[in-house]
């Protein structure tokens, strides 16, 4: 299992200086890869941040994770991702999604046949960032275009897929699957015979499961948990992620995030790699600056 870090935490402050500091610490603590998110009421584009930071740290995968595919054309997004990956060297992996109904309305944009919509963006977007051409007509989507010059590198997609039917499209048309609170029964007896099935059918490599969650060691895992509860309590509240915590048979995301002594957060990261996880790609939830000190003590262990 692969150990990346997950910068969102940065996103707020929508600053590339802040991304690039936080990709350059990823890189010398020994991460694999670095994932941001693209929150589509947030006024700061991940795609553009990664380009500009990720030219002065080398050695390191850059992603996605995730990207919103409602808000604009699978043409325009594939336009950005093959600009940002060659300004990255070929080292950008692309992490969409659906987003959630509730974040598309704020923005006026509908949320009707979610996943014919996903089916149709990836019939488009896949053969754009793999072969430079696509002649694809669609109920929802359409595109007939060929890339000025061919990328010398494509660019991998995950989606960010929870239901069945989401996880099918993602193990027919793309490489995997990037998740968030979703914990390692789920994952293991939901997530990815899911998806693996679907990708053998079509005929692809086994699907890469790349899993984000909270992690934070500490002598006080009580307190961290409340936090976690009060300030990111609404996610459990959404619909595709209320779904994963009822079959984790949990209440919300304080349940999953992975908080406590090194031991337990050591067995709960063995967990997720027996689950099937191929990537673990934690954010670190620190109250206190011991906390963050032996929460980094901890994930050194597993990229050393």
């Amino acid at each position: 299992m692969r150990l990346g870090y997950n910068g969102t935490g940065v996103v707020a402050s929508a600053s590339i200086t802040r991304v690039r500091d936080d990709l350059q610490q990823a890189h010398d603590m020994g991460f694999s890869s670095y994932w941001l998110a693209d929150h589509p009421t947030g006024g700061f584009d991940a795609l553009t941040a990664l380009a500009i930071a990720g030219q002065s740290v080398q050695g390191i995968e850059i992603g996605t994770a995730i990207v919103p595919t409602m808000p604009r054309h699978p043409m325009a997004l594939a336009a950005q991702a093959l600009t940002t990956n060659q300004a990255l060297e070929g080292r950008l992996t692309l992490g969409i999604g659906l987003s959630h109904a509730s974040m598309m309305a704020e923005l006026g944009i509908g949320f009707d046949k979610p996943i014919r919509h996903l089916r149709e963006y990836l019939s488009i977007l896949g053969p754009l960032l793999e072969t430079g051409s696509v002649d694809f007509e669609g109920e929802l989507l359409s595109c007939q275009a060929t890339i000025f010059k061919p990328a010398q590198d494509s660019v991998s997609i995950l989606v960010a897929a929870l239901g069945p039917q989401a996880l099918k499209v993602a193990g027919r048309l793309s490489a995997g699957t990037t998740l968030a609170w979703v914990g390692p029964r789920t994952i293991a007896e939901h997530i990815v015979p899911t998806i693996s099935e679907a990708a053998a059918a079509a005929g692809r490599d086994a699907p890469r499961i790349m899993a984000t969650l909270p992690v934070c060691v500490t002598q006080d895992a009580t307190a961290v948990r409340e936090v976690i509860a009060k300030n990111l309590g609404s996610y459990g509240k959404l619909p595709s992620y209320r779904a994963m915590f009822d079959r984790e048979g949990v209440a919300g995301p304080a349940d999953v995030a992975l908080v406590g002594s090194a031991a337990e957060v050591d067995e709960r990261v063995s967990q997720l790699k027996a689950a099937g996880v191929t990537d673990f790609c934690p954010t670190i939830f620190a109250l206190s600056a011991e906390d963050k000190a032996a929460t980094h003590e901890l994930l050194s262990k597993y990229v050393s």
